[in-house]
C-alpha cells in the first residue's frame, strides 16, 4: 500500500485541521505606490500617456481593490505623471471608497451614461488630449470598442508590456503570501490522501478539498480529483469516478491568501503500484526535476520546457506535444492569477529573473491507461530557483512520511 494513502476518513481528517491564518501580512500601501511608480516609469519609457485598469487582477495588483467583473465599469486610470484616478458607477461610490487603500480621486458615471466616455474624459483632465493609452489585457471587448469610439484622438495598445513587466516579478511580501497559500494547500493534500478508500467518488473528494481549506481558514478554494484512466486527461473528464484498488489518483488544488494563489498537483497509486505505474511515475519525477535544474538565472523561460520535455522524449514519448507524452507547456506563472506571465513554453525567450514564480508540471498522458502530473511552484532568487513545496518523494512514499 502506498504510504500515506488511505487509512482514515473525511470526518477524522476534518476534525484534525486547525486554522493556519496567524501572522499573515497583507501588501502594504507603500508597496502599492511603488508598483504604480514602476508602471509610470514604464509608461514614460514607452511614450504612453496612461494605463487603463479594468475590473481585474491587475486592478487588484496596483490598488488592492478586489471586486468581481460585472457589466458595469469599475476601474482606474494611472497617468504617466500624477495621481491615480478611480472609476465607479455613481451609486457604488461609497463602496468604492471603502475598498480604496490610498488616493481620493473617484470619477463616477450614472446609469444612463456611457462609462467609456468617462475614461477618456478622465485622461483628458489629466492633461492629455491625444497620444497612446495602454489597456489592461483583461479589458472586455465592449469596453475596448467603446474607448475607441469615445477617444478617437487617442490610440490604444495592449498593456501587457506594463502589467506583466510589473506583476511577473514578485516582492518578498508577495512570496510570503504565496508560501502561506502553498503550505495550507499541501496540508490539505496530505489529509485528502489519507481519506481515500475503495468506493469513494471524485465528487466526495472535491467536497472534502473545499471543506478542508475552509477549516484551515480559507474563504476561496479550487480543487479537482481524477481516478484511474481519467487521470490521463489534463483537465479531467465530464463524468464522476469511483475509486478502485490499484487506481492512479490525481488531485490538483489551490486557494488564495491575500489574493495570491497556490497550485499543487499530486499523483499517486491507491494500493500497490504496478511496474507500469512505477515506471511512468518515476519518469515524471525525473522530468520535473530536469525542468527545475534548467531554471537558471538569465536563461530563457523555454529552457524549463526543453529540460523537462527532453527527458520524456528520450524515454520514447512524444515527440513534441504528441500523446503518449506531454501535450502542453511545462509551466505557467502564478500570482494573483493561477495562470499568468511568464509561461514555460517553447518560444518564450523571457529571461528568468529573481521574483518570477512558475509551475513545473510536465504531465505524462497515456490515453486509455492513466496519466501522472506532479506540479510544484518554483520561484527565482538571487541564488537561483527554489521550491515553495518539496516535490513528491517517491512513488511508494509520495509525502515523505518515511524519508
Amino acid at each position: 500500500m502506498t504510504i500515506g494513502v488511505g487509512g482514515s476518513s473525511f470526518e477524522a481528517e476534518l476534525a484534525r485541521l486547525k486554522p493556519m491564518t496567524d501572522g499573515i501580512e497583507p501588501i502594504a500601501v507603500s508597496e502599492f505606490k511603488q508598483r504604480i511608480a514602476k508602471a509610470q516609469k514604464l509608461l514614460r519609457e514607452q511614450s504612453l500617456q496612461a494605463l487603463y485598469l479594468d475590473t481585474s487582477t491587475s486592478l487588484a495588483y496596483f490598488t488592492g481593490i478586489q471586486i468581481g467583473l460585472t457589466e458595469r465599469l469599475h476601474g482606474a486610470v494611472i497617468p504617466v505623471e500624477g495621481e491615480i484616478a478611480y472609476l465607479s458607477p455613481a451609486f457604488e461610490e461609497p463602496k468604492t471608497r471603502e475598498y480604496m487603500k490610498f488616493g481620493d480621486d473617484v470619477r463616477c458615471w450614472e446609469e444612463h451614461e456611457d462609462p467609456t466616455e468617462l475614461v477618456i474624459e478622465t485622461i483628458r483632465s489629466m492633461g492629455y488630449e491625444s497620444g497612446q493609452v495602454a489597456l489592461d489585457p483583461q479589458t472586455p471587448f465592449y469596453i475596448v470598442d467603446g474607448l475607441r469610439k469615445a477617444g478617437n484622438r487617442f490610440s490604444f495598445t495592449q498593456g501587457n508590456a506594463i502589467t506583466a513587466a510589473c506583476r511577473q516579478l514578485k516582492s518578498a511580501a508577495e512570496i510570503a503570501l504565496i508560501q502561506r497559500a502553498m503550505d495550507i494547500t499541501m496540508e490539505v493534500h496530505r489529509a485528502a490522501a489519507r481519506t481515500l478508500q475503495v468506493g469513494v467518488t471524485t465528487a466526495q473528494v472535491k467536497h472534502f478539498l473545499d471543506q478542508a481549506h475552509r477549516k484551515l481558514g480559507m474563504s476561496w478554494t479550487s480543487g479537482a480529483a481524477q481516478f484511474g484512466e481519467a487521470t490521463a486527461y489534463p483537465h479531467g473528464v465530464p463524468h464522476e469516478q469511483t475509486l478502485a484498488d490499484g487506481d492512479m489518483v490525481l488531485i490538483d488544488m489551490g486557494t488564495k491568501v491575500g489574493g495570491y494563489r497556490s497550485d499543487i498537483t499530486r499523483t499517486y497509486v491507491f494500493g500497490e503500484p504496478s511496474e507500469r505505474q512505477r515506471e511512468i511515475w518515476n519518469l515524471e519525477k525525473t522530468a520535473q526535476l530536469a525542468g527545475f535544474e534548467a531554471a537558471s538565472l538569465g536563461a530563457p523561460c523555454e529552457n524549463v520546457d526543453f529540460g523537462a520535455r527532453g527527458v520524456i522524449e528520450a524515454a520514447g514519448f512524444g515527440p513534441g506535444y504528441k500523446v503518449p507524452g506531454l501535450p502542453h507547456r511545462t509551466g505557467h506563472g502564478l500570482g494573483l492569477d493561477v495562470h499568468e506571465e511568464a509561461f514555460m513554453v517553447k518560444g518564450n525567450k523571457t529571461p528568468l529573473q529573481p521574483g518570477m514564480c512558475f509551475s513545473i508540471e510536465p504531465m505524462i498522458c497515456i490515453y486509455g491507461e492513466f496519466g501522472v502530473r506532479l506540479e510544484d511552484i518554483a520561484y527565482m532568487t538571487q541564488d537561483g530557483a527554489r521550491w515553495f513545496t518539496q516535490p513528491a518523494h517517491t512513488v511508494d512514499d509520495p509525502f515523505a512520511y518515511e524519508a
